[in-house]
């Protein structure tokens, strides 16, 4: 396995299986200690931090692709990509537990000619009214898993400080030839918390 830094690029086929097809991308994420105040002396809860992570189709030229979010963009109110090349396994509403918090799975036999680019992202829901930011969130990672062999290709922490962003750019796996490139990238977004955001970014 592969640990990236912030900008770093790896190789999937690579560093990898031979014949490497399914790819299992997850991402994680742990709520930071909140400092004590007088809603906890109260005994308000505060709200979850619900995080989303989402993964937004580009073409060559970087611009979304497609004519509606269906197209461009998998995310827990589209879980599955027309070409059943890209399937999200569901959203975790409080980042609570072990391990990966989201998953995406990749098909990188079935994804259409004209997808170049896969941005994985992730905005916090809700964020603006919640007053929540990613200073709030600790212990931040993506990782690619070869599904044949169930073993990490490449992992990516995130350890800049978020304060301040609702929206995380976690990485990029984009087409290079006849095979794919994993990037790290780790950009902070402000005023996402809605993805229509962070896919505005990219038309």
């Amino acid at each position: 396995m592969v640990n990236l830094v912030k900008g770093q690029k790896v190789n999937l086929v690579k560093e990898s299986s031979a014949g490497l097809n399914l790819v299992r991308v997850g991402l994680g994420w742990d709520e930071a200690q909140r400092a004590t105040g007088l809603k906890a002396f109260l005994g308000i809860k505060p709200a979850d931090i619900d995080c989303d992570a989402s993964v937004i189709l580009c073409g060559s030229d970087g611009r979304i692709v497609g004519g509606s979010i269906r197209d461009c963009c998998v995310y827990y109110g589209n879980l599955r990509h027309v070409s059943d090349a890209i399937i999200h396994a569901g959203d975790n509403l409080t980042g609570s537990g072990e391990g990966d918090d989201e998953q995406i799975n990749i098909n990188l036999s079935r994804i259409p000619a004209n997808v170049a680019k896969l941005v994985f992202v992730v905005n916090i829901y809700d964020a603006n009214v919640r007053h929540q930011h990613f200073g709030m969130i600790k212990n931040a990672f993506i990782h690619l898993v070869d599904v044949r062999s169930n073993r990490d290709i490449c992992r990516y922490n995130l350890t800049d400080n978020f304060s301040g962003m609702t929206g995380l750019v976690v990485g990029e796996l984009e087409r290079c030839g006849s095979t794919w490139e994993f990037t790290a990238i780790g950009r902070g977004v402000e005023n996402a918390s809605r993805l229509d955001a962070l896919i505005n970014l990219y038309r």
